[in-house]
This record gives structure tokens, C-alpha cells and sequence, in this order.
């Protein structure tokens, strides 16, 4: 209903591009986080999507109800090893239940063209449970920047191939996935800005 409504009143269009890419397995995402367009989108694509986010939204009157109803891993960001433990022992929890896993490996939103420190708790948790990760980057934040500011623009999401864990560390991950979100990221950056 939000897509129809963006779509109507401000003129967002959304493009996705590699859709081929997902697994039939539940899997790691990790996605560039820009804006909250990306948030809720997702979900349509994910269906029983599990996202990890910081406990603080569940307070939002009305938003925060329903966040709680997709059984979000919330995690406390003042207490980072007890949010890395959360996020292994809920996050293992989650994908044996049968559903994919959703982090923003910055932790928190990143303007488009800038970029975050990416965190490895993403990688552990794909290692953990023998997962791929499914890397996306997407064009969010250039058309959804806030609440208050939005514009007519296609948003468009790239679905990376899946990136297979084995006989790999979590740094070599992280840094195969980041490489690849931040060289799509731009890519989408670049046409945006000259469309």
C-alpha cells in the first residue's frame, strides 16, 4: 500500500534488479541503510523477513506496535557485546525457523556517496549458521531522505549474487560484501544524479 501511495502522490517508482539471485534457502542480507524506504520494501520482497534493528524504534507509538509483529531482533546499541550476542543466538534462532536475516552492516543510515565502518556481526552469524549472505545495494536515499523530504525518482534495488561462506573468514567476507554493495551503491549513485 505505502509503494502504490508513493508511487501515486510523489511519483517513486521502484526497480529491482536481480531477483533471480535469492536463494530458496534463508539466507544473510546485508543491505546499504539510507533511508527507511529500504526498511519496509524489503519486506515485500523477503516475505517473513527477521530485521535487526535498534530497540529504540519499538517505542514509536503505533510503528513500533507494528515493527513487533516481523519479531525484530531490537538490539541495544549502548551495549555493543550484548547486541553481538543477540544478534548470533536470536539471528541463529531466526534462520532455522525458516527466515532470512536482515542487517545493515553500517548500523545505522549512511547518506548516498558517503559510507560507513561495516561491522562483521553479519559475516558471524552467515558463518555460524552456514548461510549465504545475499548482498544488496539499492538508490533509497536519494528520492526517501526523511520523513520530510522525498521526490519523484525510480529507486532501484541490485540483488548481488549470494556470497558463500566456506573457507572464509568474516573479514574476507565483509570485505567481498562491502566492496560489492559500495562499487553498486555508486553505480546507482551516478545515475541517479544524471537522470
Amino acid at each position: 500500500m505505502i509503494v502504490a501511495l508513493a508511487r501515486i502522490f510523489i511519483g517513486v517508482k521502484v526497480n529491482v534488479i536481480g531477483r533471480e539471485n535469492i536463494p530458496s534457502t534463508p539466507c544473510v542480507i546485508m543491505c546499504k541503510h539510507q533511508s527507511e524506504w529500504e526498511t519496509f520494501y524489503l519486506q515485500t520482497i523477503f516475505p517473513h523477513l527477521c530485521t535487526i534493528l535498534k530497540k529504540e524504534l519499538l517505542s514509536i507509538p503505533f510503528f513500533g506496535w507494528a515493527l513487533r509483529q516481523m519479531e525484530p531482533i531490537a538490539i541495544d546499541r549502548s551495549s555493543p557485546k550484548d547486541a553481538l550476542r543477540k544478534v548470533q543466538s536470536l539471528g541463529l534462532k531466526r534462520l532455522e525457523q525458516g527466515r532470512s536475516v536482515l542487517i545493515f552492516p553500517e548500523g545505522t543510515r549512511v547518506k548516498p556517496g558517503e559510507r560507513g565502518r561495516y561491522a562483521r556481526s553479519g559475516a558471524n552469524l552467515a558463518i555460524a549458521s552456514e548461510s549465504l549472505i545475499l548482498p544488496i545495494a539499492h538508490n533509497a536515499g536519494v528520492y526517501w531522505q526523511n520523513k520530510q523530504k522525498k521526490k519523484a525518482g525510480m529507486i532501484t534495488f541490485v540483488i548481488g549474487a549470494p556470497v558463500t561462506t566456506a573457507d572464509k573468514s568474516a573479514k574476507q567476507l565483509i570485505n567481498e560484501v562491502e566492496t560489492w554493495i559500495e562499487e553498486q551503491s555508486m553505480a546507482l549513485l551516478t545515475t541517479a544524479n544524471n537522470a
